[in-house]
């Protein structure tokens, strides 16, 4: 039993690393391919970029699904969600305050909210079915169709600039290259990462979607954590904030969305109860620190504390009602 465990946290160990690694040479690659094939720099950063951050999160979920574990797959969407925006979100603005200045996350905003509530709606009846999952991957290209044309019709946005300096300038040769190999990690990483969490949660005697939401979702975030912090220490904090909004809408349209499609299952009440609540809450306090209603948003390091605080919170009260 000792030994399987310790290999259970090797694979989660290992498998975090790679998944960090394989995430970051996937967007490279792909964001390459994109702008050597003329993709301009604004529809790269809200789409492949947008995606290719959320991809660790989409892998521990299709292979969380096929192995039949849907429930950490649930919570590995929502619990990301909530850990984008409560400590990714929280310590980048801590470490430096974040400014807002695109329109393009303005109307983003408004979307993030619209699919959490269908996604809300779809689940009310504690199933997450087929149709369900179908809804909300459909979702998914109605939401990349939309930012495209929103960045065609954009005459200038602050972001446009920001991406276009961290497109890499490599070969198409190359850029493929390091596609292949960042998908070829993500697929090896997420799959010994979720054998060794499921491993633990059974050991430990605690539900796959408590692993979903605490572990896997924290590893899952970090991505997003190192993308955030580099993007806000050169002065991009649009992209910083826009990583986080665009991250959050794959994973309620894709993370969520595929173990309905895969493996339908009844969903535990404590995600409409608990989770969901917790969500929404964190996203509505972004929304009112970050917006900018007169002007242009900010999110200083004492609401950068508040966000660390609520995340905090929710792990306090995830332990008493789930784990104590």
């Amino acid at each position: 039993m000792e030994h399987n465990l310790l290999l259970s946290f090797m694979a989660i160990i290992i498998g975090f690393g790679l998944l960090v690694w394989g995430a970051e040479r996937f967007v490279h690659g792909a964001a390459a391919i994109a702008n050597n094939f003329g993709v301009p720099p604004l529809i790269i950063g809200l789409t492949v970029v947008g995606i290719g951050t959320s991809a660790p999160e989409i892998l521990i979920s299709v292979v969380a699904a096929y192995q039949g574990n849907p429930a950490l797959a649930v919570g590995n969407a929502i619990g990301s969600n909530i850990t984008n925006i409560a400590l990714v979100l929280g310590i980048t603005a801590i470490v430096i305050p974040l400014t807002v200045k695109s329109e393009t996350l303005r109307r983003e905003y408004p979307i993030m909210f619209i699919i959490m509530l269908v996604s809300l709606m779809l689940v009310m009846d504690n199933h997450l079915g087929q149709v369900d999952g179908l809804i909300l991957v459909s979702g998914l290209f109605v939401m990349l169709y939309w930012m495209i044309q929103t960045a065609k019709k954009q005459k200038s946005d602050p972001m446009e600039k920001e991406f276009e300096g961290e497109i890499p300038k490599i070969s198409t040769q190359k850029a493929f290259l390091w596609f292949a190999i960042g998908l070829i990690l993500l697929i090896v990483s997420s799959r010994g990462l979720v054998w060794g969490a499921v491993n633990i949660a059974h050991a430990a005697g605690i539900s796959d979607l408590v692993i979903g939401l605490t572990i896997v979702a924290i590893g899952t975030s970090l991505p997003e954590l190192a993308a955030s912090i580099v993007s806000a220490l050169k002065n991009e904090a649009d992209i910083a904030i826009g990583n986080i909004i665009g991250s959050n809408m794959f994973n309620l349209l894709v993370v969520f969305g595929i173990p309905g499609l895969m493996s339908p299952h009844i969903i535990d009440p404590a995600i409409l109860e608990r989770d969901f609540p917790f969500m929404i809450g964190l996203s509505i306090a972004l929304f009112v620190m970050a917006y900018g209603f007169k002007g242009e948003g900010r999110l200083n390091r004492y609401e950068g504390g508040l966000l660390l605080a609520g995340y905090t919170t929710y792990m306090v009260v995830l332990y008493y009602t789930a784990v104590v």
